[in-house]
């Protein structure tokens, strides 16, 4: 019963053991120039966002009410709420149902988890969107909001609150989509699709802002690891790495679409003397293919999307291997159905 667990990009079941991710390593910073004549925008989307998720944490807490529910968990056997003589009604649940410090798994479904059947047979669609404001615990919210804060502050100042803004929430939901595609039985909640959306548009704004790099090697490999690292911890058990995959594939191609810069060349024209006319093109012709390609994919990609999840078809029975994606069964742990 989906009630009954929860799978968090980054959770765990009720009853079972929890896995965490560590905050991904973030590319030094002069691998990114911002060369003269850009805009250096003041960040606000990133920490307001950041401060939203918390406030949201603290309110499903207050809704969770552990002390309220104590006697039911405990003839469930599951042991007395963490940390109830001085947190009170914001204590946590018993850590043998949520070992990451946080809310029941029937508290986040109430307040927009992510849960296949009402998506689609209850068309509360919504879902796609609240599931990513939520957070299991303490450890998932501190770990997703250090790394929202590390990636997500570079972006804005760099490219602004709107462009990132988008890139951030629409990443998520393509998390959510392709996570509803393949995973029926769980809940799922947490931002880590939107970061990894984050991820992607660095990387594709790297291929696409090419000319502008001095170090391009060290720019790519910096970012193909962290990437690597990041997917590689989502085939561990309870890890939602469908939201992690669809998250990146949506924040890759919108990189394409928002992140162009303008080439070396036109860059260079602030250092031109004044007499000098520089009639050279601001964009370069692969920059607008790119953006072409990726605009009709994105686009394509959501229509496909959505169009199976509403019409209820299971991507496991097109793809056999996929759940390797996003669990790896081992000697030490297995990945349940």
């Amino acid at each position: 019963m989906a009630a009954a667990r929860y799978d968090v990009e980054k959770g765990g079941r009720n009853g079972g053991e929890g896995k965490q991710h560590h905050s991904p390593p973030v590319p030094e910073h002069h691998l990114y120039p911002q060369r003269d004549g850009e805009r250096d925008w003041v960040p606000w989307f990133v920490p307001l966002v950041a401060a939203v998720n918390i406030v949201l944490f603290a309110v499903a807490m207050y809704v969770n009410n552990c002390p309220a529910h104590a006697a039911a968990s405990s003839r469930r056997g599951g042991g007395a709420c963490v940390a109830r003589g001085f947190l009170h009604r914001f204590s946590f649940q018993p850590l043998s149902e949520n070992p990451l410090l946080g809310p029941s798994s029937a508290t986040l479904q109430k307040l927009g988890a992510l849960v296949w059947d009402k998506v689609v047979q209850e068309h509360q669609g919504w879902r796609l969107v609240t599931c990513i404001w939520l957070h299991a615990g303490v450890a998932h919210l501190l770990v997703n909001m250090v790394s929202l804060v590390l990636i997500g502050l570079r972006l804005e100042r760099q490219f602004g609150y709107v462009r990132i803004g988008i890139i951030y929430l629409v990443s998520g939901v393509g998390g959510s989509v392709l996570s509803s595609l393949f995973i029926r039985n769980t809940i799922s909640v947490g931002a880590s699709g939107a970061l990894f959306g984050l991820l992607g548009a660095m990387l594709s704004e790297l291929f696409t802002n090419w000319t502008i790099y001095s170090n391009k090697a060290a720019a790519l490999v910096t970012l193909l690891v962290v990437i690597a690292i990041n997917l590689a911890i989502g085939i561990l058990p309870h890890v939602d790495n469908f939201a992690h995959i669809g998250g990146f594939l949506t924040g890759f191609l919108l990189g394409f679409v928002f992140l162009m810069r303008p080439h070396y060349g036109w860059m260079q024209r602030y250092v031109l003397p004044s007499d000098v006319k520089y009639t050279a093109k601001k964009y370069l012709a692969y920059q607008w293919a790119l953006l072409a390609v990726a605009s009709v994919l994105a686009v394509v990609g959501f229509a496909v999307g959505l169009g199976m999840l509403f019409r209820r078809v299971n991507a496991n029975d097109h793809c056999g291997w996929c759940h390797y994606l996003s669990c790896v069964p081992t000697s030490r742990w297995s990945c349940g159905k």
